[in-house]
């Protein structure tokens, strides 16, 4: 006997109780106008209300379709009868080169980011649904992925400081549009969503041909469940290396090289690669002949660049740092720079700026050696200016009392420093 999948109602219901601690302060809601996403709004909202938690709604307008503004609207209308606020932020930065939907999805997570921080929100609930899994399972299965790309997309994803959560990631897209339609809430179709030229939507069309060999989107997502076990599993052992060979220096990691090469080559890439895009900063891991290629050349005695950060061993230590060249521009004291880093006291005084040490403030550091960082990574930390004046170094330790923090934890374990 087939099983009945719970209603949307009681999908959304479960979420709530199991992601209480980040729902129960208040939450975003990413709402695009889809049918997805209206019914994101509609459950996570009566939800919400009926629990006493607070949430507010916001939409991305691209400005690449002439109807964008009027699918905006309208969401804000449904948002303004159901009493949640509601703003349409617009993106205006992409320069029509490269991968379009690539550079939207990132761009729709920095201005979703940047709203829930000035409203004080650490979650974020977005509308991906079961087929959304299982098209993103297919597409990486097309890229070579391995048991991380096959996971899948994550229930709960901790990134850039927010919590980023799906609740409808165990429904149906047919599911969502039947309890919409049941209730007469309408939504807005993107035509970009049937457009061919697009993977996604290959993916959804290959999809539906790979039925009748028993390859369908329950299974698919099935996959990723399993796949995220193992990584589960995979991560516990590289977390386990990190705790006895990593430690954490002045923005920069360094690994006994003995115990990592001792590890076996997946443990030994899965921290390799998790230090390397805590660094750089990278959405992704780099490909895997890069990886292997990378650590070859450091064991070798030269530095090698990958993903912004360079690789190097020193005296039976593998370091990753920053690579100079590829810092983020100067910054005002009290912002983020280079993606991770803040003052820990920004002082007031107009015309001072936050930037990287380089060769120039190196060289009013005499006793740079004794912080034991290599000179890149000391060339690629923090120092606040004045002009061509140097006022701080904290990591170098010379200047005023303006220490310097990562705001982004290191996703392992690390040995004290």
């Amino acid at each position: 006997m087939t099983t009945r999948p719970d209603p949307p109602g009681a999908v959304v219901a479960s979420f709530f109780e199991t992601f209480e601690t980040e729902l129960r302060e208040g939450f975003g809601l990413a709402v695009s106008g889809g049918g997805d996403s209206m019914a994101l709004l509609h459950l996570m909202t009566r939800e919400a209300q009926a629990r006493g938690i607070p949430c507010r709604a916001a939409t991305v307008d691209h400005g690449l379709r002439p109807e964008a503004r009027a699918e905006a609207m309208r969401v804000a209308s449904a948002c303004m009868e159901l009493g949640v606020p509601h703003e349409i932020l617009h993106w205006t930065g992409w320069d029509r080169r490269g991968n379009l939907q690539d550079a939207a999805r990132h761009a729709r997570q920095r201005l979703l980011g940047n709203w829930a921080a000035c409203h004080g929100l650490g979650t974020v609930a977005l509308g991906h649904t079961l087929d959304d899994q299982a098209e993103t399972v297919l597409m990486r299965l097309a890229r070579g992925s391995g048991v991380d790309g096959l996971s899948g997309m994550a229930q709960a994803r901790r990134e850039g400081g927010f919590t980023w959560l799906r609740p409808l990631l165990g429904l149906r897209r047919d599911a969502l549009r039947d309890w919409l339609q049941e209730r007469g809430i309408a939504w807005d179709e993107d035509p970009s969503n049937a457009d061919p030229r697009f993977q996604r939507v290959r993916a959804r069309d290959a999809l539906a041909q790979l039925e009748p060999v028993g390859i369908d989107a329950q299974g698919l997502a099935e996959t990723a469940e399993r796949m995220a076990m193992a990584r589960e599993a995979l991560d516990h052992l590289a977390g386990d290396l990190s705790a006895r060979a990593l430690r954490l220096a002045g923005g920069a990691v360094r690994i006994d090289a003995v115990a990592l090469r001792e590890a076996p080559e997946e443990t030994r890439l899965r921290l390799v690669s998790a230090a390397l895009r805590w660094i750089g900063g990278a959405a992704y891991r780099p490909r895997l002949d890069s990886l292997r290629r990378a650590l070859d050349q450091a064991a070798a005695g030269q530095w090698r660049s990958l993903s912004g950060v360079l690789l190097g061993e020193r005296a039976g230590q593998l370091w990753l740092c920053r690579e100079p060249a590829r810092v983020g521009p100067d910054v005002a004291p009290d912002a983020l720079w280079d993606g991770r880093w803040r003052l820990e006291t920004a002082p007031r005084e107009a015309g001072l700026r936050l930037g990287a040490l380089g060769t120039a403030g190196l060289a009013h550091c005499p006793d740079w050696r004794d912080t034991g960082l290599p000179r890149p990574a000391l060339l690629a930390s923090p120092a606040l200016w004045r002009g061509e004046t140097l006022l701080a170094a904290p990591i170098a330790g010379c200047g005023n009392d303006s220490g310097a923090r990562i705001v982004a934890e290191f996703p392992y374990p690390a040995l004290p420093h």
